[in-house]
């Protein structure tokens, strides 16, 4: 009998499942605008005459047989799952729908320890594995306190793990105001009661909201785990990387693992190469410059509009060092003036909605809903200066 699997459902069986046929009914446009890995597209609509025959067709050349497992997904969840009781008609035998569809699978997370050295600090990666997005929760064992950073609207995603690894979430932070995802960390910190900081030189984009501003090279302590705020100008103005525990660095979208941080989301075409000049220097004198044991946390994967990911393997540790990207990430061995062109050689299409998502993380304009949340931040992170990893030859 078709049925409803959640979200969680179809990520298990995307990881432990060796074959499956994944049939995606939304139009042709929304599916090559983003999809989810291994989709097939077949439009499906409410008001569908698609007939039976059309139906064996697509499924006679693409191989799908009446005992194959066929998992259906659309926007949320209601045209897909018309069609999988239409393939149930024509017995096929095992049929399920993602419940909530592209809109849901959008807020799936894996949760992933990062391992330390320290015995004190717990460092926990939230992967958004749609998007790409990466937050993270840094703990203290035994104060039982944590820090939340880089959170999304998906608020009780990170409450859950902090629950679940024995922490309460006692300060918030964002590493910039954000221009691909909707941040969660305001509301995280009012509903939570505690503060929420950004860098200092947020104070010059002029958000509407209060928060705590962090100085550079300012220490603050999450129990008696040591974060050291470090400005990395370039990505955005206020942009800035968390040091932990002198282990690991919270990147946001400075440095990624195979790429950097685009610069002209902030900075108009006037500004662009001040931009692009601040962020050689945050990443040559401050990034670079700590020690090469230290763990690179970077703010995103590249997931790619086809779904697949680069360079990573999401539900498994994502992370490098600072003597290896300075190695492999070929931006790195730049000297500044090839640099700065390159930044503007190479630039992919701007993340959908982001001068909307902007307005809202700086507390210009409210959300209509739920529904706009959705249709704002649908479709993977754009925040890389390349669509390619810049990873050295």
């Amino acid at each position: 009998m078709a049925k409803y699997i959640s979200p969680e459902a179809f990520k298990r069986i995307q990881d432990f499942e060796e074959e499956f046929f994944l049939i995606d009914t939304r139009p042709e446009a929304d599916f090559n605008e983003w999809h989810v890995k291994d989709a097939i597209n077949f439009p499906f609509g409410a008001s569908d005459d698609t007939t039976e025959e059309d139906i064996s067709k697509f499924t006679t050349r693409e191989g799908i047989k009446y005992d194959d497992l066929i998992v259906t997904i659309c926007a949320k969840g209601v045209t897909s799952f018309k069609f999988a009781k239409e393939l149930e008609d024509m017995g096929y035998g095992e049929v399920v729908t993602v419940e909530g569809g592209m809109e849901a699978w959008s807020g799936v997370y894996d949760v992933v320890p990062i391992a330390t050295s320290g015995e004190d600090v717990v460092i926990i990666q939230m992967q958004r594995r749609a998007k790409g997005c990466l937050g993270y929760l840094v703990g203290s064992k035994r104060s039982g306190v944590a820090a939340a950073i880089d959170v999304s609207r998906y608020t009780d995603k990170f409450v859950e793990a902090a629950s679940k690894h024995g922490l309460k979430i006692a300060q918030v932070f964002d590493t910039h105001v954000h221009a691909d995802h909707i941040s969660g960390g305001r509301s995280m910190a009012k509903r939570l009661n505690v503060p929420y900081h950004l860098g200092n030189k947020a104070v010059e984009r002029s958000p509407e909201f209060d928060f705590s501003p962090l100085a550079n090279n300012q220490v603050i302590k999450v129990g008696e785990i040591p974060v050291k705020a470090l400005h990395t100008p370039g990505h955005t103005t206020e942009m800035t990387s968390y040091l932990i525990d002198g282990e690991a660095v919270i990147t946001g979208d400075s440095l990624f693992l195979d790429s950097i941080g685009r610069t002209e989301l902030e900075f108009n075409a006037e500004d662009a190469k001040t931009g692009a000049s601040l962020q050689y220097e945050s990443l040559s004198n401050k990034l670079l410059s700590l020690p090469e044991r230290v763990k690179v946390l970077p703010g995103h994967f590249t997931v790619k509009e086809d779904g697949s990911t680069l360079n990573a393997i999401p539900g498994t540790p994502l992370f490098s060092t600072i003597g290896s990207v300075r190695e492999s990430n070929e931006a790195l061995q730049m000297d500044e003036d090839s640099f700065v062109e390159y930044m503007f050689d190479n630039l992919p299409s701007k993340p959908p909605n982001y001068e909307d998502i902007i307005a809202l993380n700086l507390g210009r304009r409210e959300l209509a809903g739920d529904g706009e949340a959705i249709e704002l931040e649908l479709g993977p992170n754009r925040c890389a200066t390349s669509e390619e990893p810049m990873l050295a030859e």
